[in-house]
């Protein structure tokens, strides 16, 4: 596993000095290989057209943050929509970790992705990485929760009794799963790793059935993921109990990778705002019906904000981190088996 983390780090690295963006007036805080002179905080289209990608097929996936298994499916009507507007090739990419999303995407390998909350700031300044949607309605974008939740028979009532217990954070890069608890929790007196004891279980529904089986006193969820569970029969939501509820942050981001064709983008995004859910992507995504616009300078600020506050960079280093993180629970998880 580290020999397979350091050929992948270091694939990562050797590979910015060769695309760094040329000419480039203003980057921000995006990789030095992107360039974002509109300021918009995502990279630019390349000005060197020869940098344009046009490929016969499109890659497409969603963030692991369930079984990857269960979104393949549930994407594959959209999949199917994307193909006729394209007029290509569609197929669905099956990504293990959040940094390996990432690194796809970075690679070349993937075109068009849904990416967690949290990641999506690594997606947009590692990998070029340009957000357009959520899932929503037409009123507004689906947003979700940080909850925490405990068993219902627990003597945990409050943040304040998670002192000195054993709590299940899902991974380094999550929103809801470590960084939002990790900035809004001292709010309210209570410091991670300082008051209670970390436990990383790689993913929201992990810490959700550890909680239900005992192997948590608690965890810090995305409500959605909680209501999807209960909602698929995975979990019975009256044995839990939630004691901490936050304001609601945007789900996945859905968008593409800033190097394709220009004319091709315009599909692909035309696609994604005329798309209407089918009754089974309505019933998985908690009765969303469409992909809702956005921009991630405006809609994700809350998010950039949270990652600020936790010292949390968007950049080689801190994918380095996140993706070491990853690898070790993994690791954990093998020698577990």
């Amino acid at each position: 596993m580290k020999k397979i983390l350091a050929l992948v780090m270091a694939c990562f690295f050797m590979t910015s000095v060769a695309y760094a963006a040329d000419d480039c007036a203003n980057r921000g805080t995006l990789d030095e290989r992107f360039c974002d002179e509109n300021k918009d905080l995502v990279a630019d289209t390349p000005k060197d057209q020869k940098k344009w990608k046009d490929p016969k097929t499109l890659v497409f996936t969603y963030t692991p943050v369930e079984d990857p298994a269960v979104y393949k499916d549930a994407f594959a009507d959209f999949q199917k929509y994307l193909s006729e507007a394209t007029g290509k090739k569609v197929i669905y990419y099956t990504v293990q970790s959040n940094a390996a999303e990432v690194e796809a995407m970075r690679s070349g390998r993937l075109h068009i992705a849904g990416f967690s909350t949290g990641p999506t700031g690594f997606a947009v300044n590692l990998a070029g990485y340009v957000p357009i949607a959520v899932k929503g309605y037409e009123e507004g974008f689906q947003g979700y929760n940080l909850i925490v939740v405990t068993k219902k028979d627990s003597d945990i009532k409050s943040l304040d009794d998670l002192k000195g217990k054993r709590v299940a954070h899902t991974s380094a890069s999550s929103n809801s799963g470590n960084l939002a608890p990790r900035a809004i929790f001292p709010e309210h007196g209570i410091v991670p790793d300082k008051d209670y004891t970390v436990v990383y279980s790689g993913k929201h529904d992990q810490s959700i059935l550890g909680v239900a089986h005992g192997d948590y006193d608690a965890a810090p969820v995305a409500s959605d993921v909680f209501k999807r569970m209960a909602a698929a029969g995975r979990i019975n939501a009256d044995d839990f109990r939630i004691v901490f509820t936050s304001p609601k942050f945007p789900t996945s981001s859905f968008g593409y990778a800033s190097d394709l064709n220009p004319e091709l983008v315009k599909k692909i995004v035309d696609a994604f705002y005329a798309y209407r859910f089918t009754p089974a992507m309505k019933e998985t995504f908690g009765g969303a019906d469409r992909f809702y616009p956005i921009t991630y300078m405006e809609d994700w600020a809350v998010i950039r904000n949270i990652a600020d506050s936790t010292g949390t960079s968007y950049n080689q280093a801190g994918l380095k981190k996140m993706a070491a993180k990853d690898a070790a629970k993994a690791a954990k998880k093998k020698a577990k088996k």
